[in-house]
């Protein structure tokens, strides 16, 4: 049986966040897009924790909880909800920021993870005594370091977790280019055998990752950092195992055993790969190499197109400056424009930590689905601007309401299933999308999304000529 985690979101407490970011709301939405387990978000938050304990419950399965019944959804989706619960993980994401070594100022992002809701409340109580502020905001800006944090959340339960967020992020990620570290021993110096996995981040994928040797120690993962109900699910990870072998410690044992480093041989049997033609599979070697424990192991992730991503490239957004690395090295880091530094983006990023060639790949690891979400898709299949449009809200809910989620749409069925309820034109958009036959242009750079172009310029013309 297959499972898709979102273990990165927030709440209605966090900056930059939507209001509708509610329990009641994130439930009804992961049934939507297909989600099965979600961080519970923000955790440190004072009135998130106390929402918390309020409204959810065990579910059975070991440190994983559901929504008290009678709850109701403030911005319910307009279709039926399958019927399953959506399990939900005490997660959060907290910003460290600190001075050490060479650099003034470290700004890093990390997930923390717990396995109940009184060892959060235990973190909470420990951060508060040491000054933290809470309840300013969902993702809590605490001065301590990334070392000391790990220190005190191990020191709690040691089956707590933490996994570095977006890990190549410019301004506030392990690795980022304004203010993070060369390499995780760096950050975290005798603690980094407890860092067991980091997030690729949306700028990012796994062949990226790949490049940076030290990498094939940790698992990757993904989760959609989403700020929104509709970024839910928009990267995710994805287990595979019985129902039963569902839990805490077992999806934690399962991202640990994924690391390329650890796998050395492919278990028997393998695991079923996600279903559709023209969905990423990758050769034999990489396939089911992943172990898990209690039964359940991680086949791989579903990613962002990096190039998507809101800092793939370098850049300066307010002189809509955009440039590839190689740009960025002939203009020493200055944008063309006003002759400031520009944003160091993801893809300069790796480049320069990089000490493995471009296209190398390691001798076993999990999957990955390049994916697009599918109303960015209706809207390149509509010649429509803006997924908010009414026209694209209105074929989006009318095909998850027949494929059931969103995502059992865009990776399991089959051509002739999607053709049946889409468009030509719109089964021919996920098709290309599964094939990777697609043009991000321009690039992502400096907090600005990049653009999809599924069709090219002639075909969305004609396209035109019959709205």
């Amino acid at each position: 049986m297959r499972f898709i985690a979102d273990l990165h979101t927030h709440s209605k407490y966090a900056r930059a966040c939507s209001p509708a970011l509610t329990l009641e709301n994130i439930d009804a939405w992961c049934r939507v897009k297909g989600v099965d387990i979600v961080s519970a978000g923000d955790f440190t938050h004072t009135k998130w924790f106390e929402e918390i304990k309020e409204k959810l419950v065990p579910s059975g399965r070991e440190s994983l909880y559901v929504l008290r019944d009678g709850g109701a959804p403030t911005s319910p989706p307009p279709i039926p909800l399958p019927k399953k619960p959506t399990l939900f993980m005490l997660g959060t994401e907290l910003a460290c920021i600190y001075s050490q070594g060479a650099r003034k100022v470290r700004r890093v992002h990390h997930c923390i993870y717990a396995p109940s809701i009184k060892v959060a409340g235990e973190i909470n109580a420990a951060l508060l005594t040491r000054g933290c502020k809470l309840g300013s905001d969902g993702r809590a800006i605490i001065g301590m370091s990334s070392k000391e944090l790990l220190k005190i959340i191990l020191g709690i339960d040691p089956r707590n977790v933490m996994i570095p967020a977006h890990a190549f992020t410019p301004w506030f990620a392990i690795f980022g280019s304004n203010s993070g570290f060369d390499s995780i021993k760096e950050c975290f110096e005798e603690l980094t055998p407890h860092i067991f996995a980091i997030e690729t981040g949306l700028s990012a994928d796994p062949p990226m990752c790949w490049r940076v040797r030290e990498l094939d120690r940790v698992a990757l993962v993904s989760f959609a950092d989403a700020h929104s109900l509709p970024n839910l699910g928009r990267e995710a990870t994805v287990f595979e195992g019985s129902e039963s072998a569902l839990s805490y410690d077992a999806i934690m044992e399962a991202i640990r055993n994924a690391a390329p480093a650890k796998l050395t041989q492919p278990p028997s049997p393998q695991p079923s790969p996600i279903k559709g033609e023209g969905v990423k599979k990758d050769p034999p070697p990489s396939v089911g190499g992943v172990r898990g424990g209690g039964g359940l192991r991680m086949s791989g992730t579903l990613e962002f197109i990096p190039d998507e991503g809101r800092y793939h490239y370098d850049g300066h957004r307010a002189c809509k400056a955009c440039l590839h690395p190689k740009e960025t090295k002939k203009l020493g880091g200055i944008c063309p424009k006003c002759k400031k530094l520009v944003t160091v983006g993801v893809l300069s990023r790796v480049e320069e930590l990089a000490n493995e060639p471009a296209g190398r790949v390691p001798l076993a690891h999990p999957q990955f689905w390049p994916l697009i979400e599918l109303d960015k898709i209706i809207a390149e299949a509509e010649g429509v601007k803006g997924r908010s449009a009414k026209s694209v809200k209105k074929v989006y809910w009318d095909l998850v309401a027949k494929a059931g989620t969103e995502l059992n749409l865009l990776l399991n069925l089959l051509p002739q299933e999607i053709a049946a309820i889409a468009s030509p034109r719109l089964a021919e958009a996920i098709k290309r999308v599964r094939d990777g036959k697609v043009k991000i242009d321009p690039p992502g750079y400096d907090g600005e999304y990049g653009v999809v172009n599924i069709f090219d310029e002639q075909e969305k013309a004609a396209q035109k000529k019959l709205l």
